[in-house]
């Protein structure tokens, strides 16, 4: 191996150190270079217009649109547009892609390039009362303009895997990352140059979502609301040791991407549905649940497993309200976050969620006094939005929002 050889590989892990290091710093910067998006809640989430609904969305009113055949992404950071922030194998030769580097170089424990659904286009402006009831699923045109004010609330979505996100969202951070380090200078106080960021300025707008492979993730504030409305909700460290994104972190929880139970054909309609993917995140990440479900050609037969039904009850109920407040992008990695929350009766949550973890695959369960119950108090929201602890950017949003809506939500602070 030579030693231009070593270097460029150790120079590719340190940006990634420093990328992980400096991270919402970096998103702080990333997110100076688009002065014209709207912010989420006075984050540093980026969103369009129509993303934020004036008052949370029931989940039960938000139509998911399904496209077949989805059009390419126009970026996707492959080939000569991402060479330079792709380093060489010992035997002299480029990776070619991002992906293939992590997993050469700096693989995590939890690493699969699974199949994921694709967010096309979105629209949470709120459904207009005179329109006719749209299907569930429907089938949409690829080339079909974004839908107007006037749509009842949806979002449409299409397949593709998860590297396909990760070779540009993860090479386009890694490029401003390298950018900052080279200029010397702290993040808040660095301006770079669109010259030096020739991969994210290919990949345009962050929130033009057909640009590029737009993978969500579905992000969940859980509340666990005690009788007269005073609030807890829970939180969670990312361990980097095993997890690509945001690791070193915290998060509300759960999160996860949306992607179906398995690669299937059958499962890809099958699970495309917010509330699904939700209930499997519960059980994984709030009670240690395995990710391998019994199912029949690849399917996950819902209404006979026992933890659905029980929270499914509790919407019925009433006890369980299960709201979306709204969408944005990461400027720094592009990742999408779908921002929903989940309010408890207490004693619903005490019965569902008895077993509740201190740690699971991805990292641990944050605790506070000795609890898992973080006060949802406008101290806590500020300490934990503000920039005092180290919160991933769509989880400070949706906190925040989910303090501007508290009194929709039945919740106090």
């Amino acid at each position: 191996m030579t030693e231009d050889l070593i270097t460029g590989t150790e120079h590719w892990r340190r940006i990634r150190r420093l990328l992980n290091e400096h991270r919402l710093e970096l998103a702080a910067l990333a997110a100076r270079l688009y002065p014209g998006l709207p912010r989420v809640a006075g984050t540093d989430l980026l969103c369009w217009p129509g993303w934020l609904p004036a008052t949370p969305l029931d989940l039960a009113d938000l139509r998911l649109g399904w496209v077949s055949a989805p059009p390419p992404p126009a970026a996707d950071g492959t080939g000569d547009a991402a060479a330079h922030v792709l380093p060489r194998s010992a035997a002299g030769l480029a990776y070619p892609t991002y992906a293939a580097a992590i997993e050469a170089l700096d693989r995590p424990a939890l690493f699969e390039n699974r199949v994921c659904y694709r967010l096309l286009d979105a629209e949470l402006g709120g459904p207009d009362p005179a329109l006719p009831d749209q299907a569930l699923l429907e089938e949409a045109r690829p080339d079909q303009s974004r839908p107007g004010p006037a749509c009842p609330p949806r979002l449409r979505f299409g397949l593709a895997r998860y590297f396909d996100a990760l070779n540009l969202g993860h090479a386009v951070a890694h490029e401003l990352t390298g950018a900052w380090a080279s200029s010397g200078t702290p993040p808040d106080r660095a301006d770079l140059d669109w010259a030096a960021l020739p991969l994210r300025a290919s990949a345009g707008d962050p929130c033009a979502l057909p640009r590029r492979s737009a993978l969500t993730a579905v992000t969940t504030l859980t509340v666990r609301r005690a009788p007269g409305g005073a609030a807890s909700f829970l939180l969670h460290w990312r361990d980097p040791a095993r997890v690509n994104h945001a690791g070193g972190l915290y998060q509300v929880m759960p999160a996860g991407i949306f992607q179906p139970l398995s690669a299937a054909p059958a499962a890809r309609r099958h699970d495309l549905s917010l509330w699904r993917c939700m209930t499997r995140e519960f059980s994984e990440e709030l009670l240690g649940g395995s990710e391998e479900y019994p199912t029949r050609d690849g399917r996950l037969d819902y209404g006979r497993w026992p933890f659905h039904r029980e929270l499914a009850a509790a919407r019925e109920a009433g006890t369980l309200r299960v709201s979306c407040l709204g969408l944005g992008v990461d400027p720094l990695t592009l990742a999408t976050d779908i921002l929903t929350v989940a309010v408890f009766e207490a004693a619903v949550f005490d019965r569902l969620f008895r077993g509740l973890v201190t740690e699971n695959a991805e990292g641990r369960v944050v605790t506070q006094d000795g609890s898992a119950a973080i006060p949802f108090t406008r101290a806590t929201v500020d300490r934990f939005t503000g920039g005092a602890e180290p919160l991933q950017t769509a989880g400070a949003a949706l906190l925040r929002l989910a303090w501007q809506h508290r009194g929709v939500l039945g919740i106090s602070g």
